[in-house]
């Protein structure tokens, strides 16, 4: 029998393994049965009670906290009840096969938030920011998962949706009224409120592409020859010694990833083998590996000892290089040629023992992706931009078509597309695959 949204679902909502505490929360129609069941009485609305959880049997599974939560008051939308008890695997096992002999069935991976975002409790932009929230790396990616979750994305698209419904009324008042002689949209000052929109868009579009930066940060990818010092430098941009160090060339075989924060950007370093020919089987497949995380690369740092300067070897490797892909080159070892820290002619000068001239790649970084940080900033997934890119699109379609044509129905017709798109952000038009997509990727119990 396939699920149905009547269903009531039960699921342990904290962590697997050994806690002080464990959570088991139930949601649906069945919430205030399972209640009476296994604790004898009904919780009063919003007030934990101390309780004892029983059995089928009325033996003792454990005792804990209870709370009951209405709907449509809840986290749900609907009646929820949460078991609190010791947060031990086997004892929330046991509560939780109660509950679904109750009459429960195990809920899914953020169903939820799902059943929180199809009862009008969150959007969908909303419920994407609590699994950002949880997932969340720095205080900094923190902060801007709680701003998106209290609206910070959702206020500004509801705001552009009022106003292209208002635009729409307007144009589509030139297709109901055919025969006046007044210019409809030219006395709506369509084109006027075109241009507004798309200037809001172009902002909105940059704090969302600020918030998509902190969320998924910037893939980096260390290359250069062997015993340019790249292990080194990682260990100085991760502040431990996560990669071995040694004067022997070809020391690094694998990929190595770490990932540090800047000012809040996560960036994730990846250390790659020296590339040079080499008839070592093993050092090969290194270097096999170490260009195929060049070609999907965010940004490549190319290290040179400044002992040697740049060659042939790195002349080979930039011509090998993706030809859209950022190059930042970097000049190591600079305590032992004497070159003074900092960047110039776009080379940044450093000394990874040292830590001389660090900053000016940890500022060069930030740069390279426009990362400006502040705690104005709203975590957005690359969903988000797309849903805007596409938005602006159809704006600036509809603007072309108001110029060249003034035909209200075109006009009409992109305004319509530019509403569904933006409206795919929050949730007003959206596909039940891309809510499984969505969804599929949260905790269970969340």
């Amino acid at each position: 029998m396939a699920d149905s949204p009547e269903d009531t679902i039960a699921a342990v909502a904290t962590p697997p393994g050994v806690g002080g505490i464990g959570v088991v929360r139930v949601s649906g129609r069945r919430a205030t049965a399972v209640a009476e069941a296994v604790l004898g009485r009904l919780p009063a609305p919003r007030r934990a009670i101390h309780a004892v959880f029983r059995g089928a049997e009325g033996e003792v599974i454990d005792d804990g906290l209870a709370l009951y939560f209405p709907g449509p008051r809840s986290y749900t939308g609907e009646d929820v009840l949460e078991l609190q008890g010791h947060g031990g695997p086997v004892v929330l096992d046991l509560l939780l096969t109660r509950c679904l002999a109750l009459g429960c069935r195990a809920a899914h991976p953020g169903e939820f938030t799902e059943r929180a975002f199809l009862n009008g409790r969150l959007d969908l932009a909303q419920a994407e920011a609590v699994a950002d929230l949880i997932e969340a790396g720095s205080a900094q990616a923190a902060r801007s998962a709680r701003r998106a979750l209290e609206g910070a994305l959702s206020n500004q698209v509801d705001e552009l949706l009022e106003r292209l419904t208002a635009l729409r009324v307007s144009v589509e008042a030139a297709l109901d009224f055919p025969d006046e002689d007044v210019d409809i949209l030219r006395e709506a000052q369509v084109a006027e409120r075109l241009n507004a929109l798309d200037e809001r868009l172009d902002t909105l579009r940059a704090g969302a592409s600020q918030g998509a930066l902190l969320r998924e940060g910037m893939r980096l990818v260390i290359a250069g020859r062997p015993n340019a010092g790249k292990s080194s430098l990682l260990n100085r941009l991760v502040q431990r010694e996560a990669a071995i160090v040694t004067h022997i060339p070809g020391t690094t075989r694998d990929v190595l990833r770490e990932t540090v924060s800047l000012d809040g950007l996560p960036l994730h370093v990846i250390d790659t083998a020296g590339l040079r020919e080499s008839d070592d089987p093993v050092e090969q497949e290194g270097i096999r590996r170490a260009w195929s995380e060049i070609e999907t690369a965010d940004a490549v740092l190319l290290v040179i000892d400044d002992t040697l300067g740049e060659g042939d070897a790195e002349a080979a490797m930039r011509a090998r290089f993706p030809k859209s892909l950022p190059v930042i080159t970097a000049h190591n070892k600079i305590d032992l040629s004497g070159a003074a820290p900092g960047e110039r002619d776009a080379r940044i000068y450093l000394s990874a023992v040292t830590g001389e001239g660090v900053d000016h790649l940890r500022a060069h970084l930030k740069a390279q992706t426009g990362y400006a940080g502040g705690e104005g900033l709203f975590l957005a997934r690359r969903r988000h931009l797309d849903a805007l890119d596409r938005t602006a699109s159809h704006v600036a379609n509809a603007s072309r078509a108001l110029a060249q044509s003034r035909a209200p129905e075109l006009v009409a017709e992109d305004l319509r597309l530019a509403q569904e798109s933006l409206g795919e952000i929050t949730g007003r038009f959206s596909s039940d695959d891309l809510l499984g997509r969505i969804f599929s990727t949260f905790c269970i119990g969340k």
